[in-house]
């Protein structure tokens, strides 16, 4: 398991509330010189700790007010085209390759029910779905706790 000193701690929660803070600001918060928490960002990296840099965008200012959870079970020897069609289809924000009953669960991003249908169609003929509307989101993705 890759350890943090409070440091780096420090340096994640920063660029987890503003992945775009320079790193003048970022060293004058965590009490470092630019070149000094330059160099432990880049560490963070190449330890695969720290990823990439992103930026979050509200699916509804795009036209996508509606999100649906997607059980996805594809009908026998069909995981592997059913995982192709879900990679494949814009809607699709993200997928995760689950164990139990179903094989993948899919966030899917839709402007309405209809739209929903539209996109479900697409994989109907080689698996079984069961849809739950998202309501709201209480807790948004978030990285694993990281603080000691």
């Amino acid at each position: 398991m890759p350890r943090l000193d409070d440091i780096d701690r420090k340096l994640l929660a920063l660029l987890l509330e503003d992945a775009r803070l320079p790193v003048k600001e970022i060293a004058r918060e965590v009490g470092l010189s630019s070149p000094s928490a330059g160099e432990r960002l880049r560490r963070l990296q190449e330890r695969g700790i720290l990823r990439r840099f992103t930026v979050e965008v509200d699916p509804a200012s795009l036209g996508f007010p509606m999100q649906a959870l997607v059980r996805v079970r594809p009908l026998p020897g069909k995981v592997l085209l059913v995982q192709k069609l879900l990679e494949g289809i814009p809607e699709v924000a993200e997928c995760d390759k689950v164990t139990g009953d179903d094989c993948f669960v899919a966030r899917v991003f839709v402007r309405s029910i209809e739209h929903l249908d539209g996109v479900l169609d697409r994989i109907i003929d080689h698996a079984e779905t069961s849809s739950s509307v998202v309501k709201s989101q209480p807790v948004r993705r978030r990285p694993p706790p990281f603080r000691a």
